[in-house]
């Protein structure tokens, strides 16, 4: 596309060129964010099937409870998150206070309506 924008003749004032390069510059942005991401990407490995981990980890499956209603939530990556399927990531407020503790371990994370408190019931 850039070559053929290049052939119309002015580059100066060829709006298809300058939208062209500009598009190339993002695509070669994105390459090199994704690039960076596949070079810091940690393989996990897969628990063995059936047994349940002491400690809230990466992929861990975790119950929790605040003010008597319990939730489910599956600990995943940044990219992987998604709170429609309760999977939330390592890095939101929730993720970072549950990584490494363990059943019974009671939490609180600060939300815009204040301290919420929340207890380890399992972890999977």
């Amino acid at each position: 596309r850039l070559a053929t924008a290049r052939d119309m003749g002015d580059l100066a004032e060829n709006a298809e060129y300058t939208a062209a390069r500009d598009e190339l510059g993002f695509i070669d942005g994105r390459i090199d964010e994704l690039e960076d991401l596949v070079k810091n990407a940690t393989i996990i490995a897969e628990k063995a099937h059936g047994k349940k981990s002491k400690i809230v980890n990466l992929g861990s499956k975790v119950i929790i409870k605040t003010k008597g209603r319990k939730e489910i939530f599956t600990i995943v990556g940044e990219w992987e998150s998604n709170p429609e399927e309760k999977k939330i990531s390592n890095e939101s407020p929730l993720g970072k206070a549950l990584i490494g503790k363990m059943i019974n371990d009671k939490i609180e994370i600060n939300a815009p309506a204040g301290k919420i408190g929340y207890k380890i019931i399992a972890i999977e």
